[in-house]
């Protein structure tokens, strides 16, 4: 058994959103695509997914044009379909619809099997003083954690 590998992530979406709720969805891709993906050379910057006519799409992905794919490559940043059940779907429509949310991606792994997977969030924008203050947590935090260093030492 393989383990899986995390091949992009998404650290702005933690820094600009409040995260709700997370779900494993599969991507509809290309064969050059998933190669490209397995080399690592994919964004998740900038991009979203939103609900459209019953199914899920995530847009402005950029995933690099395979080298050696000639005519089988495709438009880089082109929508995706992701792969979710029916209710999930449906349960995904009215977060976004009623309460204001949106859909972000925060990190596309292969999994044990060998398939490409991306985990999407429910996610809630962050004000600028929340960023802030998350900032400053995580400042906090490191100033702790130096100081118990140097008393462990001494």
């Amino acid at each position: 058994m393989r383990e899986t590998k995390v091949v992009a992530n998404n650290k702005k979406a933690r820094h600009d959103y409040f995260i709700e709720e997370t779900y494993e969805t599969g991507i509809v891709l290309t064969g050059t695509e998933v190669k490209s993906i397995r080399m690592g050379r994919l964004n998740l910057k900038d991009s979203y997914a939103e609900v459209d006519h019953g199914e899920i799409f995530i847009h402005n992905m950029h995933i690099s044009p395979y080298e050696k794919g000639n005519i089988f490559n495709v438009d880089p940043v082109r929508k995706r379909k992701l792969l979710l059940h029916r209710r999930e779907i449906s349960k995904l429509l009215g977060y976004t619809t009623q309460k204001g949310l949106t859909l972000v991606p925060l990190k596309v792994y292969i999994n044990e099997k060998g398939l490409v997977k991306m985990e999407l969030a429910v996610a809630k924008g962050k004000k600028m003083y929340d960023k802030r203050e998350d900032i400053a947590q995580k400042d906090a935090q490191r100033r702790i954690q130096k100081e118990l260093r140097e008393r462990q030492r001494s």
